[in-house]
């Protein structure tokens, strides 16, 4: 069965795009566009689609918001969302991975790696952008907030500190077991334990712990 998607971006020609580049994978469909946050959420919510790809700059409601509504702490069946932007050192990517956003790309990231993103957090998986990934999250792990990162609930192992590693660098978990030599059952096992002792829900929020706590520095 393809992967069904609702892109939102308030410009139109930029929504046609990605709906031309996501229609033309075998394995994907875009089921519903919006042009605003809040339409955004109310598909979303109607449809609900295996991935939400939304745009970080939006009238009536923006993309942190509609991330939130749909994908948030207070969502019980939150859905996958991965958000686009123009700039790579946006200052609302990082609020919106906090809001429950499974990943991010840049506009231009181009067809394959648009693909390859929609069908990893389909998978419960996470993509983000390579080229970002470590520039955006050490940029914003210290921005002040004030909050120190939570400990873990017990120790990690020291497998787990390497799983926590190759994730914060934006790893799959394919590419993962082929680094540490390691089955794709051993690296999912590792990462679900890793989200019960830190407490995150996905492995974005993984990521930013591991920049958080400087496991992994600029």
């Amino acid at each position: 069965m393809s992967i069904r998607v609702v892109v939102a971006d308030d410009q139109e020609i930029a929504r046609t795009g990605l709906r031309m580049i996501l229609d033309a994978q075998p394995d994907i469909e875009v089921v519903g566009e919006a042009g605003d946050g809040r339409r955004a959420v109310e598909l979303a919510r109607r449809l609900r689609p295996d991935v939400c790809l939304f745009d970080i700059r939006m009238p009536h409601l923006d993309g942190i918001e509609a991330t939130r509504s749909v994908a948030g702490p207070a969502v019980d069946a939150p859905l996958a969302v991965v958000v686009i932007t123009t700039f790579d050192l946006d200052e609302y990517v990082y609020a919106a991975l906090r809001a429950g956003a499974r990943g991010f790309l840049l506009k231009d990231a181009g067809p394959d790696l648009l693909g390859q993103a929609v069908r990893a957090a389909a998978n419960g998986d996470a993509l983000i952008a390579p080229s970002v990934t470590a520039r955006l999250l050490a940029a914003f792990a210290d921005s002040g907030r004030g909050t120190p990162p939570a400990q873990p609930i017990e120790a990690l192992t020291d497998r787990e500190e390497q799983i926590l590693l190759t994730v914060a660098r934006g790893r799959t978990n394919s590419e993962i077991a082929a680094e540490l030599h390691i089955s794709l059952s051993t690296v999912k096992s590792h990462v679900a334990s890793l989200m019960t002792k830190l407490g995150v829900r996905n492995r974005v929020e993984i990521a930013m712990w591991a920049y958080e706590t400087r496991r992994v520095k600029p």
